[in-house]
């Protein structure tokens, strides 16, 4: 039995975590270069807990730019056993409207300017990431978010687009009707795959702020329409932080679906020909099997 220690990585309009005890924002440093920002860190009822910004606090960070390898490094220097996953998107479906939340459990990675993985020369890994976000914690985030009041949506096919533009009219109708995607967002890939390599549970919480640019009424996505409910969604989904603490307790056990123990037989690698080098970058993320 270990001990439960959950992070928010906050996206657009999330920015902290209300009535974290013991608040600090702490450095940490990583191999793979400076986190977001700063981590907050603390305990909020009995639980330890840890946000981080994605974008950095102002939004400095385009979604291109978030260096997403450090942020996972830092989160599990820090303990952290639980990631999730808070950031806005765009909806392809009717029912799933702005202002509701969908918990992801699939993705479609269009990114290509990005790094997404810790492995590579040096010290080969292969994880799978059929299934990329974790049941347990994707059942305490929806039971968290429906004890707040939100109309909240349970699985979905999120489409990860490099940006920073939105989608063109005929892109959003390919991902719509031939992809068979839900939501569209710009920044949980490569995090979910990064936070599998680094054996930590990775739920995702898409908050739904637009139409994208599909939606015959709804025209084009704009920015400022996002902003408005942007400021909604961030108040809902700090309600549905607040519940989580509860459900998930502070004593943990291993994750009943393998997410804890993924690079159990991922290594390909041979002992005597791991690159040191290589090895001492991968001394959080893979400690657990080097």
């Amino acid at each position: 039995m270990t001990q439960t220690k959950i992070a928010i990585i906050g996206g657009s309009g999330i920015y902290d975590i209300d009535g974290l005890e013991k608040a600090e924002w702490v450095t940490v440093e990583t191999p793979w270069g400076d986190p977001s920002d700063q981590i907050l860190t603390g305990s909020l009822n009995g639980v330890d807990m840890a946000f981080l910004p994605r974008h950095g606090r102002g939004h400095v960070h385009s979604p291109t730019d978030v260096p997403y390898r450090a942020n996972i490094d830092a989160l599990k220097r820090l303990g952290v056993t639980d990631v999730i996953s808070v950031s806005a998107c765009g909806s392809f479906r009717e029912h799933m409207a702005p202002g509701d939340f969908v918990i992801v459990d699939q993705f479609i990675d269009r990114t290509f300017a990005r790094e997404k993985s810790f492995f590579g020369t040096g010290c080969v890994a292969h994880v799978s990431v059929a299934h990329p976000t974790c049941p347990r914690l994707s059942d305490a985030c929806e039971t968290a978010g429906k004890a707040a009041g939100i109309a909240i949506h349970r699985g979905g096919t999120y489409l990860a687009m490099e940006g920073p533009q939105f989608s063109t009219l005929a892109e959003s109708k390919m991902y719509r009707e031939h992809w068979g995607c839900d939501v569209i967002g710009m920044t949980n890939m490569p995090e979910a795959k990064l936070a599998r390599e680094a054996e930590l549970c990775y739920a995702s919480i898409a908050m739904v702020t637009d139409y994208d640019s599909w939606h015959p009424d709804h025209g084009e996505v704009d920015v400022t329409s996002i902003i408005a409910t942007l400021t909604g969604n961030a108040e809902k989904g700090r309600a549905l932080v607040k519940g989580l603490p509860d459900l998930l307790g502070a004593d943990r056990a291993p994750c009943p679906h393998g997410c804890d123990r993924a690079l159990e037989y991922a290594i390909l690698t041979a002992p005597e020909k791991r690159d040191p080098t290589v090895l001492a970058k991968l001394d959080a993320v893979a400690g657990r099997i080097l």
